[in-house]
């Protein structure tokens, strides 16, 4: 997994000129017109734009985990019917693979967090999560230049206070880095 950031080589606390700077770098090399790849140009400015997006969203550099995270805004949009409250991180994090693998990787994380509820592979899980989180998750996969970008919308469980969403995310990430990749291919 990968934050924006480490992409363009910057720190977690980059400016946004150090941001823009670091794409320009990239791009200097990356760009098909100067022989490079229009994968990697893709991935380099999608990086940019997120890594950016999160500075403006006024994300302060402790909360960003290394792993990779990118907080971003909470909906505020009406619940889903028996949904107390919800909150909702788009995009939360990036995995590297495409979307069949990373759904994969998910639902074997899921069965370590909790219990799944409904699937529609590659691109939408929706699990009953075990405390300390005890709440709904829904995860939306996105393809993104030969990786996943993963949304992470919760909503409180009945009997439940609504946790803290980047608790949610954060989960997810640990059970993820925990997994072995090398098998799910």
């Amino acid at each position: 997994m990968v934050t924006p950031h480490s992409i363009l080589g910057v720190p977690p606390d980059a400016s946004a000129e150090e941001i823009r700077s670091a794409r320009r770098d990239l791009a200097r090399r990356h760009h098909p017109d100067a022989g490079g790849d229009s994968a990697d140009m893709q991935r380099i400015n999608a990086a940019a734009a997120l890594a950016l997006r999160m500075l403006e969203a006024g994300d302060p550099p402790a909360t960003r985990e290394p792993t990779g995270t990118s907080p971003r805004r909470h909906d505020t949009a009406e619940e889903p019917p028996g949904w107390i409250g919800h909150s909702r991180d788009v995009p939360s994090f990036t995995v590297e693979a495409l979307p069949v693998e990373a759904f994969e990787a998910l639902l074997i994380a899921a069965a370590e967090l909790g219990e799944v509820a409904d699937d529609a592979p590659p691109y939408d899980l929706r699990v009953l999560l075990a405390p300390p989180q005890a709440c709904w998750c829904q995860l939306d996969v996105v393809p993104d230049a030969g990786a996943s970008t993963v949304s992470v919308s919760i909503a409180a469980a009945e009997g439940h206070p609504l946790p803290p969403l980047a608790q949610v995310r954060n989960a997810w990430i640990e059970v993820l880095n925990r997994l072995d990749w090398s098998d799910l291919g």
